[in-house]
């Protein structure tokens, strides 16, 4: 007896529903282990996915509207039969080095910021959660960083900080109303309606303090239910946004 491969959903880990994540960020690791901006990671998961996929779609800034006001999405994915909308955090400590083939000099600034770092992350994990309001599209948000003090359990003397309720470390579990600072700053209070373990992954291993690139990515779930409102976020494109495509398509 045969068994017949199945096409994956707009579910999981998959782009499009057709690429898992885990091929293409292996993929990109081995071609990038590192990058000189958030817009460079962009650029390059966008048209190493075009390669790996050439009926996988990609369109960078696309603009989500959602209560009478625009959100723009990092990069939106679609095949035929499925998207994907993925949002990207790319957070960097100081790192000089050559990387790549051909080899490339880069010379990464330190983000010191590693509060705000993790309530951006979890805002973005909030804005999909808005953005995916159709069965077909599923969402992903990827935080790539050389900073072990995001993927690190706290210590013991780190518990009363602001960004407590946000930590995004190895092993927690993200769910419901975050309060920051306990609740005495109202504008950064943030509301997930589900539940997301993080796992952080190995991306790249470079030479020198700060080399060590890991990578944390959560799958945000389809709505089960179509939206009644035709202007919810995720419907549709608007063709007169120059949304821009990705090179070599």
């Amino acid at each position: 007896m045969t068994n017949t491969p199945t096409t994956p959903t707009a579910g999981g880990r998959t782009v499009a529903g057709r690429v898992p994540l885990d091929d293409v960020i292996e993929e990109l690791g081995r071609r990038r282990p590192v990058f000189h901006s958030e817009a460079d990671l962009q650029h390059s998961f966008a048209r190493l996915l075009w390669e790996l996929e050439p009926h996988v779609q990609s369109r960078l800034e696309v603009p989500q509207r959602h209560q009478d006001r625009t959100e723009y999405l990092d990069l939106l994915c679609f095949s035929d039969s499925a998207r994907t909308a993925i949002e990207f955090k790319y957070f960097t400590r100081r790192w000089t080095g050559t990387a790549g083939t051909p080899p490339e000099d880069y010379a990464l600034k330190g983000h010191a910021a590693t509060d705000l770092a993790r309530l951006h992350f979890v805002r973005d994990i909030a804005r999909l959660e808005r953005f995916c309001r159709r069965p077909d599209q599923n969402g992903l948000a990827i935080m790539l960083t050389n900073d072990p003090a995001l993927w690190s359990v706290p210590g013991p003397g780190r518990g009363q900080t602001r960004d407590r309720a946000f930590r995004i470390h190895q092993g927690r579990e993200l769910t419901g109303t975050l309060l920051w600072a306990g609740g005495t700053y109202e504008p950064n209070t943030c509301t997930l309606r589900g539940t997301y373990g993080l796992d952080w992954e190995p991306y790249s291993e470079l030479e020198g303090a700060g080399g060590e690139f890991r990578y944390v990515a959560v799958h945000v779930s389809p709505d089960q239910e179509e939206p009644d409102d035709p202007a919810a976020p995720g419907l549709t494109q608007t063709p007169e946004n120059p949304a821009r495509r990705c090179p070599d398509e």
